[in-house]
């Protein structure tokens, strides 16, 4: 698990040769893949240079990286760059090659990751407690001392399509104590709660919506700032931070949801999608990921992922059904200082306590 998850599968290592953007026609002059590697970390340098065609004379040539410029030079002369303050994730490196007043331009993509590994943390279940099996869990969070729920209409093994809702939950008994449910065109996603409103992204309809926390009425429909899938949702108390399915974390102004940044989350060793829900403790986000019994701890400015617990267990607890699918629910109680974890179509809930790993 923990291999797959920190490496990944296929020719991704340090190593490998960057991965080529576009394609040229013959004999346009080329990024050199000499002394190149497709990974690199902070304060690492890149040497980029032309690979010149014998049939083309280069009169000047412009370096970008992700569309910055960085430098223009004589002539077919290299630049070197030292990847400081680049967001993690791909960079793209181009150049602009000029020659009598025509250009072409060559691009590639490397990694810029985190130079830490994350540390590996250990869990120990506090209780269990019921929760509705018939429940396809896109988010989790508590409200005081109910869970509010998120949930989804996916459809099981056995074509058994749930149900999108937002409810209010008894933590120890698993009965909602309020709940609406959505119309069955809405695939019901993530949830939050901020400023007495809660939050609720939808899959693919593009929009969010926005409830009053006490009647679950809703007040508002946003849309999404671009067309794009609402996986999960989080917020640190002033502003929102949203996922969809990428290695993109957004953070959303809550009032129009328009995006005010972003980061790509990332190991030091690959560059991590599927991020699905979260949770925010502490200053951090806690994620799962989808198809993974995995949890990370991601810091909120950078997209590192600091942390990881390896929850598969948990789902082997369960009652083992047709329609069981993935851990999909974090929910941190603040009063005990512990964390509710379930799944879609799970029949328990498992409160428990996270720690580092002894050396």
């Amino acid at each position: 698990m923990w291999a797959f998850f920190l490496i990944g599968c296929g020719g991704n290592n340090k190593h490998s040769a960057p991965s080529s953007i576009d394609n040229q026609p013959e004999h346009a002059p080329v990024i050199s893949l000499e002394g190149i590697k497709q990974k690199y970390t902070q304060g690492e340098e890149i040497d980029i240079k032309i690979a010149e065609s014998n049939r083309l004379h280069i009169d000047s040539v412009q370096y970008y990286i992700n569309d910055h410029l960085i430098a223009t030079v004589k002539d077919s002369r290299p630049v070197r760059y030292t990847l400081s303050r680049e967001k993690f994730g791909k960079q793209i490196l181009k150049v602009s090659v000029f020659n009598k007043g025509a250009s072409i331009e060559n691009a590639i993509s490397v990694d810029y990751l985190p130079p830490t590994p994350p540390r590996i943390l250990r869990y120990k279940i506090i209780n269990t407690y019921p929760h509705d099996i018939t429940a396809f869990t896109q988010g989790l969070e508590f409200y005081g001392d109910q869970l509010m729920e998120s949930t989804g209409n996916g459809i099981g093994v056995s074509g058994h399509k749930g149900k999108s809702s937002i409810r209010m939950v008894n933590p120890k008994t698993g009965i909602p104590t309020k709940k609406v449910e959505l119309p069955d065109a809405i695939f019901g996603e993530g949830a939050t709660i901020l400023n007495g409103k809660l939050y609720q992204l939808t899959y693919k309809n593009n929009l969010a919506f926005v409830y009053d926390i006490n009647t679950f009425n809703r007040v508002k429909t946003l849309p999404y700032f671009q067309q794009m899938e609402g996986w999960g949702l989080t917020c640190d108390g002033q502003k929102l931070y949203m996922s969809d399915g990428s290695e993109h974390i957004y953070l959303i102004n809550p009032e129009d949801f328009s995006k005010i940044d972003y980061i790509r989350v990332a190991t030091d060793e690959k560059i991590v999608d599927h991020i699905n829900e979260m949770e925010w403790v502490h200053g951090k986000i806690y994620a799962n990921f989808f198809m993974e019994n995995i949890i990370g701890i991601i810091d909120p400015k950078t997209g590192a992922i600091e942390a990881l617990a390896d929850l598969s267990e948990l789902r082997e607890q369960v009652t083992q059904h047709i329609d069981l699918d993935v851990l999909n629910g974090i929910a941190y109680n603040k009063k005990s200082k512990t964390f509710f974890i379930t799944g879609k179509n799970w029949d328990k809930i498992f409160e428990i306590s996270l720690f580092d790993e002894l050396p």
